[in-house]
């Protein structure tokens, strides 16, 4: 996952997004989380740095960092969608419901049932993703709260 600005000035750059300070920001802030974060949660995070960037800023910034495949957009988080830096590699993710840890799995053997559910539909797919929500082991192993 690129943290660097440089990096991260290139890797908007090869998605087709001007590099201005304001997104460079939301995403510099965005690729220091280690899961996902809602926008609410990273705006209050850049307010914690004394950033002068907008709520309404961070939301239109995602919205177009996930319409340009630059984040992941995933809904396990209640009604608010969170967000996430991930890699450029087909992926799906697996999603802690208790403490929110995401995994990002690389192995994926869809294709062929897709495609055989797709074509007795009469549809013809163009991607997928996959959101396994769940327990992790440590919150497995913590057992339910008290």
């Amino acid at each position: 996952m690129p943290a660097a600005s440089q990096d991260l000035g290139k890797l908007l750059e090869r998605k087709g997004v001007r590099a201005t300070p304001r997104r460079l920001e939301v995403l510099a802030e965005l690729a220091r989380e280690r899961d996902d974060v809602t926008a609410q949660e990273l705006w209050g995070r850049l307010r914690e740095h004394d950033s002068r960037t907008g709520l309404a800023t961070v939301y239109r910034t995602l919205a177009l960092l996930s319409e340009k495949g630059v984040v992941d957009v995933l809904s396990h988080h209640g009604s608010e969608q969170c967000y996430r830096l991930c890699t450029d590699a087909h992926h799906h993710h697996l999603l802690c419901t208790s403490c929110h840890r995401v995994v990002e799995v690389r192995e994926c053997d869809l294709g062929e049932w897709i495609a055989d559910v797709a074509k007795q539909h009469g549809f013809v797919p163009t991607d997928h993703r996959v959101e396994i929500t769940g327990l992790c082991r440590d919150c497995r192993a913590s057992g339910p709260p008290s």
